[in-house]
Formats: C-alpha cells, structure tokens, sequence
C-alpha cells in the first residue's frame, strides 16, 4: 500500500505549501507533547500532535479554511453549506465568517449541544434535519442546488485533503526523525492529506515513513473497500466516536490511501474508552472519541516498535455528558471500576459483613443494590450488587478472591 509513483489523485507537496501559506491566516501551529507512557509501550519514542488545542477545537478548520478561501468571488457571493455533526462543521462556519461568507450548515437532531452553540456561535445559520449524518448530507446537497450556495465536502476534495495535509508537514518540523505516524480515519481527508506530505517528503530525502490508520470497529468502511478494491458503502454500528462514523470511504480518499497508507487497525469501543482516560491521566489532555483512536490502537497493541512515532490527536469537541459515560466505560475497562453480583442468605449481618470484606481489601464502595426479588433467587437468598473503585487488574482480583474465599457466590459484571 506505499507506492509513492502512483499518486495523481494526492496533492503536491508544492500545493500543500500554498495550503500551509493560506491557511495559516486562521490555524495555529498546535503543540507536539512526548508520551514517555506510551513510548514504553511502543518501544520507541512517541509524540502526540496536539490537534485537540486547535482553533475550532479539530483539525477541520484546515481543509475548509483551504477550501473556502480558494472559491471565486462570484461564488463567495453565493454562500457555501455543509453537513456535520460537528467538526466539519465548525470548521466550515468559522473558516465562513473569517471570509465574509455566509454559511448554512445541516445538522443532525441529536447533535452534541456544545458542538451546536459553537457552530452558531460562529455565525452560521444551523439547521437541524435527521438523526444520522446521512440526513443532512442529503439535505445540504439538495440546499446547494435550490439556492446555488456552494457545497463544501468534509473530505472528499482536493483542496480539503490539501488543507489537511498542512499537518503532515508541520509534524515534519517538529518530529524531522519521524518514522510511523498513527491518524484517525472517517472518510478519509485527514489521512490523505497527511500520507501525501510525508510520503512525499520522504521520497524526496531518500528515506520512507511508515502511515497507519486506525478506525472504530464498529464503523470501519476501509478494510472491505481496500478488500474490494473500490469504495463500498457498509451499514454503520453506533460508536463513540461519532466523528469518524462513516459509511462510504471518499473517492479521491481511498485512491490516495489505497496507494499510500501502509495499515490500517480497528478498535473497540472499550479501547477507545480506555485512551480517553489514559490521555487525561497521563497526558492531561481533553480528546474527543474519535480523536483518541490512534492512542487506542497503542493501547491495544496494534502499534509497536514502529520507531519515532506521532500520534494524530485529531479533535477536542466532547460533550461533559459524554465524556463521563465514556470514562466511566474507560475506568470499567482498564479494571478500576468493579461491578459484582453477590448471592447471599438472607438474614441480619450479610451486607454489613460484605462491605467489611470490601474494606479489608482496600477497595471502596461507590453504589449498593440489595433486592429479594430478582430472578432466579430462593425464598431464603438475596442478591447484592456491589459497584466498587479497584486500583487495576490484579486489585480487581484480590476484591474477587476475598469474597469468593469468605464462601459467597458472586458473578463480575462486565
């Protein structure tokens, strides 16, 4: 998948430089933080590019800043729209008011509320149609030819993967020694963007880069395109990471990773869980789901001794509400959230004597359920449910071990 002479449908590294000239009138150039935790688990060096503190929250603001920027006037005059549930979409209507033009952007109904405000706040008129992406794609198509407003894609166009691909040069100056470099996948614009600048600056240095992307499991388009050969549209599973749920690979996107991206990894839901609590802990960085999955695919092993390496942290636009289910979910995945089920007899004591067996092994609880009349259960038997903070796996054992070994019957929730 690294053919570098077959790339007509990647911009060049000269376009991309005029995309970096451009663009950097509205994004910054976002910090790159070393992860001494995840370099012991790589056994290389590894480094986050910090995407998450970009301007609109996302790298997003690049390709549609690029984009936009490059319209005629007469089209300016026209407006431009956009469908997102989010990234895109800020990006859109903050690249829009920096031009003077007026943006239209379709939403779906379910649409974190910050993501909204913000896209509004941005001056955007917002309209909310559906409740998958799918919905307003359609209706901002249909909005671009009723009105003549200009339809600005969110990956699959040539000034858009030129825009991203001003990261991968960026993270060229500040990692020049790079060797692998992990990127999200939805549809494929910022990998693009990015395999095209390092591919190519590479070639020219007489030296390779190794490009791996990763998406959510429960919605990865590419491995059965790349199988096929061509795009194909899949039926997507709800994920997390809603910001990479895409159904149908780009066209110009998958000539582009087809030719240049080295692999391609999935990751579960619980793996993406567990990287937003990682990177809070350890690197004190906010990330979004779908910005996390390249740290998940570390976590998960997917990616080793790959030699320097950066790993993409594309966004930071999470709802407060989503993000403490999901590190609830994170903290039950790396065993530091206990959940069991104690069957126990009923008489005077057994819940006292549960919760001093809990003490003794240093653990705390959070939450209590006692009931006599779940299912399956004796005339003479309760049934406890425990949710308890552990310190990690073999912590999580030692709970298990003491109960079991006091003679109670108990089954770990998952």
């Amino acid at each position: 998948m690294t053919d570098t002479t077959h790339v007509q449908a990647a911009p060049t590294l000269e376009q991309m430089e005029a995309a970096r000239e451009r663009v950097s009138a509205v994004a910054k150039i976002t910090p790159m933080e070393r992860s001494t935790y995840l370099a012991e688990l790589v056994g290389s060096p590894v480094f986050l590019k910090c995407e998450n503190l970009q301007r609109t929250g996302s790298y997003k603001i690049r390709g549609a800043y690029n984009r936009i920027s490059r319209l005629t006037d007469e089209e300016k005059a026209r407006g431009v729209v956009a469908a997102s549930a989010g990234n895109h979409a800020q990006g859109v209507a903050f690249a829009a008011r920096e031009l003077g033009i007026h943006a239209t952007i379709f939403m779906p109904l379910g649409v974190a509320l910050p993501k909204l405000e913000a896209t509004r706040g941005y001056g955007a008129d917002v309209l909310l149609r559906g409740h998958t992406v799918e919905e307003p794609l359609r209706a901002a198509a249909e909005f671009a030819e009723t009105t003549g407003a200009v339809f600005i894609p969110p990956f699959d166009h040539a000034d858009v993967i030129a825009g991203q691909g001003t990261l991968g040069l960026e993270i060229l100056d500040q990692v020049p020694d790079l060797e692998t470099v992990v990127v999200p996948i939805g549809g494929g614009g910022l990998i693009s963007g990015i395999a095209a600048a390092v591919k190519q600056r590479a070639a020219r240095e007489g030296r390779e880069i190794r490009v791996i992307g990763v998406q959510a499991a429960n919605s990865a388009a590419y491995p059965p395109s790349l199988e096929s050969g061509e795009p194909v549209q899949i039926v997507t599973v709800p994920t997390i990471a809603d910001g990479i749920a895409v159904a149908r690979p780009g066209e110009l996107n998958f000539e582009i990773i087809r030719d240049l991206v080295d692999e391609i990894v999935t990751v579960s839901e619980a793996d993406i869980a567990r990287a937003l609590v990682v990177l809070l802990e350890r690197a004190k960085q906010v990330v979004e789901p779908a910005g996390a999955v390249g740290v998940a695919a570390v976590l998960a092993g997917l990616v080793r001794e790959t030699g320097t390496t950066v790993v993409m942290l594309s966004g930071g636009n999470i709802d407060p509400m989503l993000m403490q289910r999901v590190i609830s979910h994170g903290l039950a995945a790396s065993d530091r959230y206990l959940k069991l089920r104690v069957m126990l007899p009923d008489r005077p004591g057994q819940l006292a004597r549960t919760a001093e067996l809990v003490a003794e092994a240093n653990a705390n609880v959070v939450e209590v359920q006692h009931t006599r009349h779940g299912k399956g259960l004796q005339i003479s038997e309760v049934e406890l449910e425990l949710h308890i903070e552990a310190r990690g796996h073999d912590h999580r054992d030692e709970i298990v071990a003491k109960l079991e070994d006091a003679g109670y019957t108990l089954r770990v929730e998952q």
